[in-house]
């Protein structure tokens, strides 16, 4: 277990934030999710403190990145220009919300998933690609401060091979629909290391966003997504019906994002948060 000060992170506010397809919570101070071959769960034990279910060694080298713990949340919400009432009330709304750092490939093929799905829909494909094809994950026991798992067991998401090795029919039993032969043929060029998440890492934003938006199905949203929650480039600024409606509704059609050329992406998050949960939390 690992016990850490973080002093912007709302564990439920994250996992409401359709990032991530499989981070969940538990209860009001319990989460847990599944990434990089590993089950985690995390609790609030006090005032900006969490427990972590993992190691010093695990934590340091892949959650601290994953929740971004090296970036200061605080003064990117203070440079938010004072005459701009949505975004401010947005930012104070989404307090907590980091912007996660997903597995390179898991995020691609959620996002290829995502095209006019809803969050459930999503998150249930990629459960049945994983329960196909991924390894399995029994469920720790986990004693105080932590909760029992919801689950007994967990599937990691599958490597490229294994996803390559599935069956297409069963592929498209997944309920992934006409996207099946978009997350076959990506499947295929990172197994056969056409695509490299490693090289990719070390592309400019420009390059990278070439590359991924010549993959066969992948549009200028998803390539978006990809860039901001599986390569940590938060100056993108992903545009979806939500964010369209934002824009048209309070910005005149158009966000300007120039204030903000390293950071664009987290405003998007505390935009995209908001308007789906301003009138429902």
């Amino acid at each position: 277990m690992v016990t850490v000060k973080i002093p912007f992170l709302d564990l439920l506010k994250v996992a409401d934030s359709g990032q991530a397809f499989r981070f969940n919570a538990i209860d009001p101070t319990h989460v847990e999710l599944v990434a990089f071959g590993r089950y985690l769960q995390i609790t609030q034990t006090g005032k900006d403190t969490f427990a972590f279910s993992c190691s010093e060694k695990d934590f340091d080298s892949i959650w601290k990145p994953y929740f971004d713990l090296d970036r200061d949340y605080g003064s990117i919400v203070s440079s938010i220009k004072k005459d701009d009432s949505y975004l401010l009330a947005a930012a104070e709304f989404g307090k907590g919300i980091r912007i996660l750092k997903q597995d390179i490939f898991e995020t691609t093929i959620s996002y290829i998933i995502s095209q006019r799905r809803s969050i459930p829909s999503i998150t249930t494909s990629v459960e049945r690609i994983s329960k196909l094809c991924g390894k399995k994950i029994r469920a720790p026991k986990l004693s105080a401060p932590f909760e029992k798992p919801l689950c007994t067991e967990y599937y990691a998401f599958p490597t490229p091979g294994e996803l390559n090795a599935l069956p297409f029919k069963e592929l498209e039993d997944t309920g992934v629909g006409y996207r099946a032969p978009y997350i076959s043929r990506a499947a295929e060029e990172f197994a056969s290391g056409k695509l490299d998440p490693a090289s990719l890492e070390c592309l400019s934003d420009e390059d990278l966003y070439k590359a991924l938006i010549s993959m066969y199905g992948v549009g200028t949203k998803v390539a978006n997504c990809i860039m901001l929650f599986a390569f940590a480039r938060t100056g993108r600024f992903p545009v979806d019906v939500w964010i369209q409606r934002i824009e048209d509704k309070y910005y005149g059609g158009h966000f300007d994002c120039s204030p903000y050329p390293e950071n664009a992406g987290i405003m998007q998050q505390f935009m995209f948060f908001y308007e789906r949960r301003k009138d429902i939390i």
